[in-house]
């Protein structure tokens, strides 16, 4: 029998990256949190179709694009404060 680690949860892309965006625009935060990490790294998951094997590759990928989501967001909030 195979024992699966993960549990399954019900996440719609459009509804997680809802979630972060704001938190992301607030520009309080200079990084992701595990949090935000896991959430975007499980929505990879399952637009892979849910195969397992690939949870590194999952997380790298989910840090990587909150982390460019944060940074571009401390540039536009920092040019907006310059500009006025």
């Amino acid at each position: 029998m195979t024992s699966r680690s993960r549990v399954a949860h019900t996440v719609s892309t459009p509804e997680a990256v809802s979630q972060v965006a704001p938190m992301a625009e607030e520009g309080r935060k200079k990084a992701p949190t595990p949090e935000e990490i896991r959430l975007r790294a499980f929505e990879i998951y399952i637009q892979r179709g849910g195969i397992d094997g690939c949870d590194l590759d999952d997380w790298l990928q989910a840090e990587r694009e909150l982390q460019e989501l944060y940074k571009n967001n401390a540039g536009t909030s920092n040019s907006s404060v310059r500009a006025a």
